[in-house]
């Protein structure tokens, strides 16, 4: 049984997947979820052939019994938990007389109703790794979005705005407990999330998800008396 243990959403691909290998390359159970089951298991027995020990519980982050699942099947497998990474999260454009209902409740769930339900189902398991190591940890994916909101992606700006938010309110819940929370802001990273736009920003000057990976490793490194509640990654010349 690992020493350490992990928990990643939307980890099948792109940041997801860079975040769970770093967190394998360091020791971690893996328990890693998506969508969809098949790009799911693909991804797992990957992980499985470079060595680490994985549960792989597909389900959709919108639906909170689906988000009980997962945690349920991490706490049998692993018993433990020392990082959450809450990086499950949709993105859905349109203009202000143009949302679809079903697509602004959908950004909502995924985006920051799912966080929500983590924290509070995983909320025992933190605590408890807070007090052997003081080092617990939950990544939560924003995006540069909540930090310089933009039109058409109105929803979705909103959404990581307040996962930024919420992460402020978790470490001043949090830290005493040893538990400290950090947002992700990432500008354009080269996944297939960000397709839509790489007619005008080339692949090659985007971020890299092991970029954002390198980020963890450092997070994972830092002292009991450090916390880092937000990092913003961008690109040359990009301001925010």
């Amino acid at each position: 049984m690992p020493d350490r243990a992990a928990i990643v959403t939307g980890a099948s691909r792109g940041i997801g997947l860079a975040l769970a290998e770093q967190l394998g390359s360091q020791g971690h159970g893996l328990t890693v979820t998506a969508r969809k089951p098949e790009g799911l298991a693909e991804t797992a027995e990957r992980l499985r052939g470079m060595g680490y020990e994985v549960e792989d519980v597909p389900g959709n982050m919108a639906d909170e019994a689906a988000v009980r699942e997962v945690v349920a099947r991490h706490r049998a497998r692993f018993g433990r938990l020392d990082v959450l990474v809450n990086n499950a999260g949709v993105g859905i454009g349109a203009a202000a007389d143009e949302h679809q209902t079903k697509f602004i409740d959908m950004q909502l769930g995924v985006n920051v109703r799912a966080i929500v339900i983590f924290y509070r189902e995983c909320a025992d398991m933190l605590r408890a790794a807070g007090a052997e190591h003081r080092g617990a940890l939950v990544v939560n994916l924003a995006s540069i979005a909540g930090k310089s909101p933009q039109p058409w992606l109105s929803v979705y700006s909103a959404t990581k705005a307040a996962v930024v938010a919420y992460t402020q309110a978790m470490n001043k819940e949090l830290n005493a407990q040893g538990i400290k929370s950090v947002a992700f802001c990432p500008g354009f990273v080269d996944t297939d999330m960000t397709e839509f736009v790489k007619g005008s920003v080339p692949a090659e000057e985007m971020i890299r998800p092991t970029d954002v990976a390198r980020a963890l490793e450092m997070l994972l490194a830092l002292s009991p008396s450090c916390v880092i509640p937000e990092i913003i990654f961008q690109r040359p010349g990009e301001t925010v």
